[in-house]
């Protein structure tokens, strides 16, 4: 049986963009994670270390959010990659989304979002 984690509007201060000024004053993300995991013992032996721990999950998005990249389209990648190397088998499926805030396009709009599948 599987179960599935969600972390939701997680939100970062990050230096990620294409043009040189996006990468040095910054921006403001979000993060909104779905995670599918095995279920095992979890739920019947009522034990977090069986468990994908959403803290660790959190501290690992956190990590690649510092890493500064050109697109959304490698940070959720790379969060992508990161998770599933850190949990390795425990996890089946990723879903990713990576939204920019008030991205800088010349006119009002909320966000700009990518998101990528594992």
């Amino acid at each position: 049986m599987e179960y599935r984690i969600e972390l939701e509007r997680m939100e970062f201060r990050a230096y990620h963009g294409c043009y040189e000024l996006e990468r040095k004053v910054g921006n403001r993300f979000t993060v909104d994670l779905e995670l599918t995991a095995e279920l095992g013992r979890v739920a019947a032996d009522d034990d977090v270390g069986q468990a994908v721990n959403y803290l660790l999950v959190y501290e690992t998005v956190r990590e690649e959010m510092r890493r500064t990249q050109h697109t959304i389209e490698r940070v959720a990648e790379n969060i992508i990659g990161a998770l599933y190397g850190r949990f390795g088998g425990e996890l089946r499926h990723v879903r990713c989304r990576v939204s920019k805030l008030a991205p800088p396009l010349g006119g009002k709009l909320g966000r700009v979002s990518v998101v990528l599948e594992r």
